[in-house]
């Protein structure tokens, strides 16, 4: 890699580490693109080459930060028994994530407020063909029911990421997560076959 580019990657994770830290803290819409690129001891002029806005610096942190939650949530889903039981484990650590102040911030509350439709994010999209990967096996092997595997992955990964919103945006998140993943795990069970 060239000088250049490095430099220019370096500025980025720079800009991402400064802005996850001021939307973590302040919110999406009270932290200050003068005060956080000061914080990366870089210009704005660097913030809008690498991103073109706050908008687009949001994107790549709420990018990153939901990259992180499906790899903690998969790492999980790994020490699982079974494909199946790994399925719903990672759907338990993913919605219990939504516990985090800082997922809860900037990936549960301020990225759909700005960036509209979490299903729409490339991070879900990528959450979204492992799931299918998943169920593909399953119903290969007779343990789910013969469904599209692709709207199987969109109900059951839909199904999380809505609980992870519920939790984030409720009062008490604390008292809700074993009813939530209760209710995921009854509704994930309607896809297994009965035989």
């Amino acid at each position: 890699m060239s000088i250049r580019l490095t430099k220019m990657a370096e500025n980025r994770e720079k800009l991402i580490a400064a802005a996850r830290k001021a939307f973590a803290e302040q919110g999406y819409a009270a932290a200050s693109m003068d005060h956080l690129t000061a914080e990366a001891g870089l210009t704005r002029g660097a913030l809008y080459h690498n991103f073109g806005d706050k908008r687009g610096l949001l994107a790549a942190v709420v990018d990153q930060i939901d990259s992180e939650m499906a790899d903690y949530a998969q790492s999980v889903g790994a020490k699982a028994a079974d494909i199946w039981s790994g399925l719903l484990a990672e759907g338990a650590a993913y919605i219990e994530k939504a516990l985090d102040p800082e997922v809860q911030r900037i990936v549960l509350l301020d990225g759909p407020a700005v960036l509209g439709d979490p299903s729409q994010w490339p991070s879900q999209n990528r959450c979204l063909q492992a799931t299918r990967a998943k169920l593909e096996q399953l119903i290969e092997q007779g343990i789910v029911k013969a469904v599209d595997p692709e709207a199987a992955a969109m109900l059951l990964n839909g199904a999380a990421l809505n609980a992870a919103l519920w939790l984030a945006s409720s009062k008490d998140p604390q008292t809700m997560l074993p009813k939530t993943l209760d209710a995921f795990n009854m509704l994930a069970s309607g896809f297994l076959s009965k035989g």
